[in-house]
């Protein structure tokens, strides 16, 4: 469908966006993508970007739905494994294992079968069936020596599934090598391994800080220590002279004593002015 160049324009820039913040900003991506919608909801692009902004807010029932409107306005398969991970997240995991075994699995290119692979080990997960999730994984491209992009979330998957089943040594075996495929930090495999490793990671940041509260305190201590035997000593000359003030005041007339002045509370404002622009 084509579009005025304009709202062209406009539609274009929203999507930007969605792309944009969907990782690290998935409500701002959602809010982009109403937008979107708004102006071009008749625009398949529109509707599958409105559908992944659902999917990363957990919003599954409206993700699904986009992600419906989409495939009927293309006809592509595409989609077929994330709207089968939606099931999962409606809590229906037998519906996305019998996806899994629909006709449109195998129209899809190596990267989306991988990824129905994921979403029907899931959902045998899901299900308590943690045998079956395992040999659900076990396939060609996880024996595979050749890097992928989706073989390091393969293998990870695989070894999540074996520590379920308490197969330690085979997990940490197949966590190594999600880590040795995982170039780009997509997977936490790295910190599983080390997690069942015995390996402790300290914030270096935070036990800085830590030792830069120990020294001051350190350094406020000998100046207390300092301090105190002047402090001491000037608080017993303003005895000596109270005391020579007191013989003298005894000896006058009580009337001519000042009358002490009430103590003068001062009231803070409070000057921070509430951001209409809000």
């Amino acid at each position: 469908m084509s579009l005025p160049k304009g709202l062209a324009e406009d539609v274009s820039k929203n999507l930007v966006m969605v792309a944009r913040l969907i990782d690290e900003d998935p409500e701002g991506a959602y809010a982009y993508s109403k937008i979107a919608l708004r102006l071009a909801s008749r625009v398949a692009a529109v509707r599958e970007a409105a559908g992944f902004a659902a999917y990363a807010n957990q919003k599954y029932s409206e993700a699904l739905a986009e992600f419906r409107a989409a495939r009927r306005m293309t006809g592509s398969v595409d989609l077929w494994p994330v709207m089968a991970d939606c099931e999962r997240g409606l809590g229906r995991p037998e519906k996305a294992l019998e996806m899994a075994g629909a006709p449109e699995v195998h129209k899809l290119d190596k990267a989306g079968q991988v990824e129905m692979r994921l979403v029907a080990a899931g959902a045998r997960r899901d299900m308590d069936q943690l045998d079956a999730a395992i040999v659900t994984l076990q396939s060609p491209e996880l024996a595979s020596n050749t890097v992928q992009p989706w073989t390091a979330r393969l293998r990870y998957a695989y070894a999540d599934a074996l520590l379920a089943a308490g197969r330690e040594d085979e997990a940490r075996e197949w966590f190594a090598k999600a880590v040795e495929s995982d170039k780009d930090g997509s997977t936490d495999a790295s910190d599983r391994l080390a997690e069942m490793d015995g390996v402790e990671f300290v914030d270096a940041f935070v036990e800085d800080e830590a030792d830069e509260d120990e020294d001051d305190t350190d350094v406020d201590t000998e100046i207390d220590d300092e301090v105190a035997p002047q402090a001491e000593a000037s608080v017993a000359d303003e005895v000596d002279v109270d005391d020579e003030d007191d013989d003298i005041d005894d000896e006058e007339d009580d009337e001519d004593a000042p009358v002490a002045e009430p103590t003068v509370a001062v009231e803070a404002k409070d000057d921070i002015k509430a951001d209409d622009k809000d």
